[in-house]
């Protein structure tokens, strides 16, 4: 009888953990996620107090909006697997490889993850639009849109695949090399298996961000070429049609639920328990000379599509009416007159800079307690909540930054007014970022190390403490890092809930661009290299921080 009392009392108290820690990720998604999100939906299908149900039918029924959608999701697919296949060798040379400069190339790759999708757009443009550089207009075509999106979703599978591999045991696949598998034979039986939780994992932020894609296609794709979240926002901002927007952003959310339940699912299946090592075991210089090779043409490919596109924004920034000059940056710190601007470029840094901090932190904060759910829990319960936190990753920012100003305007959640309201909805999307990143590190932990921990006689703290924390937190720190990146670059849901006079670098730069003139042009390429720099400084400290040996393995 003391033993049932015993089992019950410890099960009463894990549901109870375990609920205190779901406490705060699920009040965070469902206060700032869900509520405003039903609140522009329900607005849009029920209209008068009554459901409406017509906007619903006409976007399942009507070719135009049908077409739209197919096209949505097979760009996403191709877009996902040209980015897996063009970044799957950077991730093993930067994760495998010591060289000059690999920290700085690390940091240099995660920049246009966070630029603002409208400056992506511009520099392919400039680069293969009417009058580019490279001499072929390619605007309208899906090979520039597909090529934006590597350009824009390389560092996603540079960091979650890369930094898996960097702790893989390297004897697992030398042993079976030594028993007389090829190369490629032991990489495809032996370290591709490994790896598929991480590249799952890569492959569904990858998905989510071109399904998505708002900036890059509103400019490259033109007329045939539109998304899902290029036609929502035209149907509300342009069209003020907001029961079809609303039945856009229903599908748009259905889709992305299916696509996130799957790939729980498929995680589920593919987790394995691994052994990691410490990365001093795998790195290693190249010694041979197909080695060198190897490294050599990865760093030289990583630059042609990576600072290419990144030097016509620097060229562009350079280029005045009197030549090569720094008139534009100068301009920055006194704008003058331009009345487009209703903050200084530098206080729009410092917001920037002040908001990326806040929200980092609380998607660090919020992320790692889902992650730990998801990651040591192996229910329905726990793949559905994985899912339901994935989905602002997939939500339109038109819908998200309405949702906001439409439900946070009262009581308590007044927060129209407010400057927290934009780090909240920097949190929201960078939230997805910090436990997919987690989320393959902490199920890769073998249970034979808590089990012999607790059999010296360590409690479940202490366990956490020695074992689990020193492997998650390098994750937690690039998780960290990432969501500093996206709250700098995010453009979509800030330029509904900012306020004039609190303006952040990429809703400064995209007002720039918006006016005609080639002084607000050259500003906003200015800002744009600033932009980047910033971000680029921000990656390469994480790259080299360390608290003691909180971070390393």
């Amino acid at each position: 009888m003391a033993n049932r009392t015993q089992l019950r009392s410890n099960r009463w108290r894990k549901r109870v953990g375990v609920a205190a820690i779901a406490a705060l990720p699920v009040g965070f998604i469902t206060i700032f996620f869900l509520y405003p999100v039903a609140s522009i939906l329900w607005r849009g299908m029920v209209p008068d107090g009554s459901f409406d149900p017509a906007p619903l039918k006409r976007v399942l029924t009507q070719p135009e909006l049908r077409r739209i959608a197919w096209f949505t999701l097979w760009q996403a697919a191709a877009s996902t697997l040209a980015t897996l296949v063009v970044a799957m060798p950077g991730a093993y040379v930067l994760s495998h490889y010591k060289f000059r400069g690999r920290s700085l190339l690390r940091a240099a790759v995660t920049i246009p993850l966070i630029l603002p999708t409208v400056v992506v757009g511009i520099a392919f443009l400039a680069l293969a639009g009417p009058g580019g550089s490279l001499g072929v207009d390619l605007k309208g075509s899906i090979w520039l849109i597909l090529l934006a999106h590597v350009f824009y979703n390389y560092a996603v599978v540079i960091r979650t695949v890369g930094g898996l591999w960097g702790h893989l045991d390297p004897r697992i696949e030398q042993a079976a090399r030594v028993l007389g598998a090829g190369r490629i034979q032991a990489f495809r039986q032996v370290t591709l298996p490994l790896l598929r939780p991480a590249i799952g994992a890569a492959a569904s932020i990858v998905f989510l961000f071109s399904f998505t894609s708002f900036g890059v296609v509103l400019l490259l794709g033109g007329a045939g070429r539109e998304t899902l979240e290029v036609e929502i926002f035209r149907q509300t901002a342009q069209l003020l049609n907001l029961p079809v927007a609303a039945s856009l952003a229903i599908v748009q959310l259905a889709g992305v639920f299916v696509v996130l339940t799957i790939y729980s699912r498929y995680q589920e299946r593919r987790t394995v328990e691994l052994n990691l090592r410490p990365s001093s075991e795998v790195e290693r210089k190249p010694s041979t000379p197909g080695e060198k090779r190897l490294v050599l043409a990865n760093v030289v490919f990583m630059a042609a599509l990576l600072f290419v596109p990144l030097g016509v924004l620097v060229k562009r920034s350079l280029t005045t009416s009197d030549g090569i000059g720094l008139a534009h940056y100068r301009a920055l710190n006194n704008p003058g007159s331009n009345s487009i601007l209703a903050v200084s470029p530098t206080e729009a840094l410092t917001n920037s800079l002040k908001f990326a901090l806040i929200a980092a932190l609380l998607a660090l904060l919020i992320g790692g307690l889902a992650a730990s759910l998801v990651g040591y829990g192996r229910s329905r319960a726990t793949q559905w909540f994985d899912s339901l936190l994935m989905l602002p990753l997939g939500t339109s920012a038109v819908t998200v930054g309405f949702g906001f100003l439409i439900s946070l305007d009262r009581g308590i959640l007044d927060l129209r007014s407010k400057e927290i309201i934009i780090p909240l909805a920097h949190t929201l999307v960078a939230l997805p970022f910090v436990i997919r990143v987690m989320v393959p590190i902490i199920r890769s932990i073998d249970p034979r190390l808590r089990e012999a921990a607790a059999t010296l006689g360590a409690g479940p703290v202490r366990v956490w403490r020695e074992i689990d924390l020193p492997i998650v937190a390098k994750a937690g720190l690039v998780g960290a890092g990432f969501a500093a990146a996206v709250s700098l670059g995010e453009f979509g849901a800030t330029t509904f809930i900012v306020r004039p006079n609190v303006a952040t670098l990429p809703v400064t730069i995209f007002r720039l661009l918006s006016r005609p003139g080639a002084a607000n042009f050259g500003m906003a390429m200015a800002m744009s290299v600033v932009l980047m720099a910033v971000t680029g400084l921000i990656m390469l400290f994480v790259e080299h921080f360390r608290a003691g040996d909180v971070g390393s393995f």
